[in-house]
């Protein structure tokens, strides 16, 4: 399954990222993947992405990670409501799911 996410390319404590098509499966850090699509400097807080070529794999089926959905519905390329991706969130709802289970007594 495709994806489109974000890539670490920059140096110790200069983040910025490439927005790339990839396998799923393959690790972020590998290094291979489809396409650019877009880049994201989060010093700066710039984010260009080419939003035809987004369209374009969209429409085939690929799947945008949580934080590049984000990326995208503030440009303003897909509609939707964007997704809390914070893992500290995360482990919150997982826990109260765990406690909300009823449990079963012996009488």
């Amino acid at each position: 399954m495709l994806k489109i996410r974000l890539q670490r390319v920059g140096k110790k404590n200069q983040p910025y990222f490439k927005v790339v098509v990839t396998e799923s499966q393959k690790a972020a850090k590998s290094g291979g993947f489809l396409e650019t699509v877009g880049s994201y400097d989060a010093r700066k807080s710039n984010i260009q992405l080419k939003e035809d070529r987004i369209k374009y794999w969209l429409s085939q089926g690929v799947q945008p990670s949580g934080t590049a959905r984000n990326m995208l519905i503030d440009a303003k390329i897909i509609k939707g409501h964007k997704i809390n991706v914070s893992p500290s969130v995360k482990k919150e709802k997982e826990e109260e799911k765990k406690k909300e289970k009823p449990v079963e007594e012996k009488v």
